[in-house]
């Protein structure tokens, strides 16, 4: 074989070598000594002087050898050389052979940094004395781009970061437990960590790491593997220990409570108003909540169902039209039907336009043969359903005296705007808020809209621009909606004092649009009373929706509505917005039955005709229960959740009301006659 035929060969093999190789590695010999072996492994008789040298001997082929001589991949753990390969020839297999022996001997120490393409001179001439032209041939490799580094970065630097990730992947594989990562891979799944889901895939990845790495036995093999992967995995995943999620990671591996190790972490991450939607809790933190359960004979009482009319009695109704009266137990008091005949002169409310939540209860509905709600878009927040014990025996866990709790629309006890705002680290208790609200509409909207109020001074409040000089700040900022969590954004002045006179102008832009066709809804509160507004179109990219202008005289604010709070019709949860709506049954919720009085915030709730709630709703709240409970209360938020509610025909959903939030509804009340009244909580 000529010298080209085993040059070409070690061609072919780097070629194989870089090929799905994120990094070459460099091993540490004595490069000299690498030559001197070159030379050496020739056979007998194959290498002799030529002129002044041996026949191989040349500087060209030197240069290369300390080049790339030692250049290695790694690929699943094994090291593979230039120099591996098969060319069946008795004078350059022997060499190849040798040089493969000696370059595996040595540890990688680097990871291979090349600032030139070519590598080696791959032919050269030379005029004899005798006016003949002799070709020496040489080794010679041409580096794939990847491989080749701009030179405006030195090797030093470059190999300095690289082998730093490396360490930081050493101690992150050695230090953080395959049982910590499935922990915090839990909490994301529960919408339970503050931006948890950003860090899923990267979290995956490094399972998938750590568990490759668990298995290697030999100090050999964990070393390579760092080398490869590190090099492999990027920065992100190669240094997640000096990251917030590593700290996370490193203290649960320490054993630090789940809590508190949660909590550091959200002190770096979380902005100082964060709170945290879900509860966190440890595995004792369970079994000591189910021990409790046990020793109560509260096992039974935890399957929770939609409720039904055959659920409820007379004496918790406060109203019930004819068809649903034949289901109620015990509305076959004929006395109570012949009440409902009286005659009243229609003239005592005739001209009433608003009365009070009280006053209809007490005035109204006792005259009332069938009632209709005018069910407008806004009142989304206010959907509710009534739940029932799988076991009407079971014992209750409320603190009142029956086993039937409520679940209003997002799975929250007062759905609305202001608490998901709430919810998600917002200020809500400012002299003057604007918030929006998308992606709660059922199909996943990823739109990214923005909350903005330009102030009397021109000064603009935005996503790049969150605190203004009057205070005025942006808290929430949603940028990535989460599928089946409302989305939302805040702006708020905490005091008067700071605020410009004049007039703030509030409006909707949308920053990015990904598909969503719902719209928003939103709302500006100030002086204690919320203004409500619906927007069902979609909205453009950089489209901007004006919903109103707030001025502010230095005492007082006054609103111009620029969007109408009614623009379209809706259907949700089954009934279409905008038109009045058949009531089955009105009722207290469940903590003012029986008479009950003072057991919480009273609520009202009107059950509409084919009203199903195509959520799944918690099934109790920590509120509900009993005091001897809420030792256990972060367990019990999460069986809350988990325990989800089993669906039954004609469950009792529709619209209700908190005593202590202000809100209205149009009511047409159909008796000796017939008008409309507007009930004011």
């Amino acid at each position: 074989m000529e010298f080209s035929g085993f040059e070409k060969a070690l061609q072919k093999n780097f070629a194989e070598m870089a090929k799905g190789a994120a990094h070459l590695f460099e091993v540490a010999v004595d490069k000299d000594e690498m030559w001197n072996l070159y030379l050496e492994s020739f056979p007998a008789g194959t290498n002799e002087i030529y002129r002044k040298c041996r026949k191989y001997d040349c500087s060209c082929c030197r240069h290369f050898m300390k080049k790339v001589g030692m250049v290695v991949a790694i690929k699943e753990n094994q090291v593979h050389t230039i120099w591996d390969v098969n060319v069946g020839d008795t004078t350059f297999q022997p060499v190849a052979d040798a040089l493969s022996a000696y370059v595996k001997a040595h540890v990688v120490t680097d990871v291979y940094v090349g600032h030139e393409k070519k590598i080696g001179t791959e032919r050269n001439y030379k005029q004899m004395e005798d006016g003949k032209v002799e070709t020496y041939e040489h080794f010679f490799f041409e580096l794939p781009d990847k491989f080749v580094f701009d030179r405006r970065q030195s090797a030093g630097d470059i190999k300095g970061a690289l082998r730093d990730t490396k360490s930081v992947f050493r101690r992150s594989l050695e230090e953080i437990t395959e049982e910590s990562i499935l922990t915090v891979l839990e909490l994301i799944s529960q919408n339970s960590l503050y931006r948890g889901e950003e860090w899923k895939a990267v979290l995956t990845e490094f399972l998938k790491y750590k568990r490759a790495y668990d298995k290697l036995e030999s100090p050999e093999e964990k070393e390579n593997f760092l080398w490869e992967k590190s090099a492999a995995a990027g920065q992100t995943i190669g240094r997640i220990r000096n990251h917030s999620m590593g700290t996370l990671l490193v203290n649960l591996s320490e054993g630090i409570e789940l809590d508190i190790a949660v909590k550091k972490y959200e002190q770096i991450v979380a902005p100082a108003n964060y709170k945290r939607p879900k509860a966190i809790f440890t595995k004792k933190m369970l079994e000591e909540a189910k021990k409790k359960i046990e020793e109560l004979g509260y096992m039974q009482s935890l399957g929770r169902r939609f409720a039904t009319l055959d659920d409820i009695t007379v004496n918790n109704i406060l109203f019930s039209n004819k068809d649903a009266q034949k289901r109620i137990s015990g509305t076959e008091d004929v006395f109570a039907e012949l009440e409902k005949d009286i005659v009243i002169n229609p003239k005592k409310f005739s001209k009433v336009e608003e009365v009070s939540a009280e006053d209809f209860v007490k005035h109204v509905l006792p005259m009332a043969k069938e009632i209709e709600v005018f069910f407008e878009n806004r009142h989304f927040g206010n959907m509710v359903s009534l739940i029932a014990p799988k076991n009407q025996d079971a014992p209750t866990m409320f603190k009142w005296n029956n086993g039937f709790s409520w679940a209003y629309s997002g799975n929250i006890t007062d759905s609305d705007i202001k608490a998901n705002v709430k919810s998600a680290g917002g200020a809500v208790d400012g002299v003057l808020r604007f918030s929006i609200q998308w992606n709660d509409m059922g199909d996943w909207d990823r739109n990214d809209l923005d909350a903005h109020c330009k102030e009397p001074s021109g000064e603009e409040i935005m996503f790049s621009h969150k605190v203004s000089r009057t205070q005025g700040m942006l808290d929430v900022d949603i940028i990535n909606p989460t599928q089946n969590k409302a989305a939302v954004e805040n702006i708020t002045w905490a005091r008067k004092q700071t605020m410009e006179k004049g007039t703030y102008l509030f409006f909707v832009h949308q920053y990015t649009n990904r598909g969503g066709k719902n719209g928003f809804r939103a709302e500006i509160e100030f002086d204690g009373k919320i203004h409500s507004f619906d927007y069902a179109k979609e909205l453009h990219h950089g489209e901007n929706v004006p919903v109103a202008e707030v001025t502010f005289d230095g005492e007082d604010f006054s609103i111009k509505e620029l969007l109408s709070s009614s623009v379209s019709v809706r259907e949700i949860w089954g009934v279409k917005t905008n038109r009045f709506i058949p009531v089955s049954v009105v009722m207290f919720s469940p903590n003012y039955w029986d008479e009950q009085d003072g057991i919480g915030h009273r609520h009202y709730f009107f059950m509409l005709k084919d009203c199903v709630n195509p959520e799944l709703p918690n099934g109790f709240y920590n509120e509900f229960l009993k005091n001897e409970l809420t030792e256990h209360k972060r367990v019990f938020e999460a069986l809350g959740s988990k325990m989800h509610v089993e669906d039954t025909p004609d469950q009792l959903s529709g619209i209700g009301f908190s005593a202590t939030r202000r809100n209205d509804v149009l009511i047409k009340v159909k008796g000796a006659s017939e008008r409309i009244v507007k009930v004011k909580f």
